[in-house]
């Protein structure tokens, strides 16, 4: 891969994250997300504690980035309403909900029983 490619790679990359930037659940993800780094930093969390937040967090981040490219995939292949397009938007649905409760009880747990 030459460096004109790989940099290219960056702007559809960036591009990606400001297509997310329009999804309202990406934003309310990313007011969570500044509303648990302000109290990180109002806690004193250790490196260990900063370091599970932050994967946590990027997880969200990221997998509420997957479940809206799956959505527009699946939108592209299936306009009209199909039982299985229904069935893989609403599983990616479920594993977003799935890793935000999980998230919040590792939050719980970092913030109130550590």
């Amino acid at each position: 891969m030459n460096a004109r490619k790989f940099f290219r790679s960056f702007r559809y990359a960036f591009a990606g994250i400001k297509e997310a930037m329009r999804e309202q659940n990406f934003i309310f993800h990313i007011v969570a997300t500044v509303s648990v780094i302000l109290a990180g930093f109002y806690k004193g969390l250790t490196i260990t504690q900063w370091c599970i937040l932050l994967l946590v967090i990027g997880g969200m981040l990221c997998l509420e980035m997957v479940n809206s490219a799956l959505e527009r995939v699946v939108d592209l292949a299936s306009p009209s309403l199909h039982p299985l397009a229904k069935a893989a938007k609403d599983l990616a649905a479920g594993a977003v909900l799935l890793f935000a409760l999980v998230s919040v009880i590792i939050g719980v747990l970092i913030f109130f029983v550590a």
